[in-house]
């Protein structure tokens, strides 16, 4: 089975619906801006939805459709249907019907074909429109700027200050390190200066 254009551009017309939507008609103009598809065809696959009872239309001045339900109510096996017809392998018929078991391999291969469809159709009405509209928004979210999103600070930036001094440049100690200001670091150097031998200070 193979999820034809018009499967695909019903589901993203109807997820369009989803993320803008709310009880306020959308014209096919603007979903089709959108959505990139062409309003021709868009069009046809509304009018396909609206006669499956998935979407409802409103005429005249602040027309557009809506869905029909809520997008939680929305699976996409349903969208697909919709447009596509019945979800199948292909149509090799009904396994025990007209005949088919009367010749050899026949009849166990059609009920093979009939559980691949019927996984398929388990599969897609898995996922809903709201579903959709979740992975849409995370991959927004996803996709802003590197920085702490709440606070502008790259993140682990507000934790550098409990890391030990040593390791905040990247150096474990060694001449990487980084030591205290001020009496720390005369210390340091009291340090360093009598670990050198007499002779070579």
């Amino acid at each position: 089975m193979r999820v034809s254009t018009r499967g695909d551009y019903a589901c993203r017309a109807l997820l369009s619906l989803a993320l803008h939507g709310g009880s306020t008609p959308t014209s096919v103009k603007d979903i089709a801006e959108r959505t990139g598809l062409p309003q021709p065809y868009l069009e046809q696959i509304l009018l396909a939805l609206k006669g499956a009872g998935l979407v409802r239309s409103k005429r005249g001045v602040g027309g557009g459709y809506v869905l029909a339900r809520p997008p939680e109510k929305l699976t996409l096996g349903q969208v697909v249907a919709a447009v596509d017809g019945p979800i199948v392998v292909g149509d090799f018929g009904e396994p025990h019907a007209g005949g088919a078991c009367d010749h050899e391999g026949q009849c166990v291969l059609l009920s093979v074909w009939a559980e691949v469809g019927e996984h398929m159709r388990a599969h897609l009405d898995s996922y809903t429109i709201a579903d959709m509209v979740g992975r849409v928004k995370g991959a927004d979210a996803r996709r802003q700027p590197f920085a702490d999103r709440d606070s502008g600070v790259l993140p682990g930036a507000r934790n550098a200050s409990l890391l030990p001094e040593a390791d905040r440049d990247g150096a474990p100690g060694g001449q990487g390190s980084v030591r205290a200001s001020g009496a720390g670091e005369e210390l340091a150097a009291a340090h360093d200066r009598a670990l050198v031998p007499a002779g070579l200070a």
